[in-house]
């Protein structure tokens, strides 16, 4: 089997360089064929992963070495094919490994040495799961709008000045975006789905609120969880839409939407739960959405979005 490491460049960081030192030693005494990808610019993540697919299909793995942006890339270049995608989280962001590998605490070496890539007897579990189809693109993770839209912008500027920051940076990135007032407009138009089965329609025209997050996965901004009982091969998305509000109100709701706590129950009047399948958002203004997608941000002014079932093959452990 060929394993496809999709890395951004090794060179300057003592700890990857160490990792894949290792790694490199395990597979010489293996029966697997180890390549190396180094990304040089956004777009060559999804690239190399097309590429590959189209050329071994299932003879191929590529791995996926970074964090939500790379996973992103991967996602887009590998989906509707028969080349599954491993995830190594050794990213800054890496919200969506924490879904997969059902920890916020997330152990890169760890998980390598889980699925053998330090011994060489590498074992996996290959199962798909489903995408978010949104203007023709693809999300793997959360599709948000609204303030935590905001927070990511600024948390992912003050990671590229202070690295040492990592996750910690969206925590912070909160406070500049509380001083201003929460109140944005969005108009969507969305199915939904009921707990039996049944379809209704979500629709509101300029909606007052501060944050809606469309799930795929779990966890976005930096480990904050607006769908804690997401699952990734069920055919639907959990979302979470936050009306708008002042700022007093706001505060208590922070920690418990961190927690993956915060829901129609425990925030009566504030927050709306529930399960989608497919819809259109947009800004009656015609100005662009203030939204992201795996953490990185678009300038639709009117956007469509599905679900797309089983569309990508995923490695787990086994």
């Amino acid at each position: 089997m060929k394993f496809v490491f999709i890395v951004n460049p090794i060179a300057g960081s003592e700890d990857k360089a160490r990792i894949f030192k290792n790694i490199k030693s395990a597979f010489r005494d293996s029966d697997h064929e180890m390549i190396i990808e180094e990304t040089q610019a956004q777009g060559d993540a999804k690239d190399i992963a097309a590429r590959y697919a189209a050329e071994y299909g299932a003879d191929c793995v590529v791995v996926a070495c970074g964090g939500d942006g790379t996973v992103h890339e991967v996602a887009n270049g590998l989906a509707h094919t028969e080349t599954p995608m491993l995830l190594l989280p050794m990213g800054t962001g890496n919200d969506f490994a924490k879904k997969v590998y059902g920890t916020k605490e997330i152990d890169a070496e760890k998980i390598i040495s889980q699925f053998g890539f330090f011994g060489g007897d590498i074992q996996y579990e290959v199962k798909p799961i489903d995408l978010i189809d949104y203007n023709g693109e693809k999300c793997i993770n959360v599709m948000s709008f609204g303030l935590d839209t905001i927070v990511e912008t600024i948390g992912r500027k003050m990671v590229a000045k202070a690295p040492f920051l990592g996750q910690k940076a969206y925590t912070v990135a909160i406070l500049p975006v509380l001083m201003k007032p929460l109140h944005y407009t969005i108009s969507f138009d969305v199915i939904c789905v009921d707990e039996n089965g049944g379809e209704y329609n979500m629709a509101e025209d300029n909606k007052d609120f501060v944050l809606f997050a469309i799930c795929n996965a779990s966890y976005y901004g930096g480990g904050f969880c607006p769908a804690p009982d997401s699952v990734l091969d069920d055919g639907l998305l959990d979302f979470a839409l936050v009306n708008g509000m002042a700022l007093h109100k706001a505060l208590p709701i922070i920690p418990k939407y961190s927690k993956g706590t915060a829901n129609e129950k425990t925030c009566p009047g504030v927050i709306t739960n529930g399960r989608v399948k497919c819809g259109r958002i947009w800004m009656e203004d015609g100005s662009p959405l203030l939204g992201n997608c795996d953490g990185e941000n678009f300038s639709y002014s009117d956007l469509t979005f599905k679900v797309e079932e089983k569309a990508l093959k995923m490695c787990f452990l086994k």
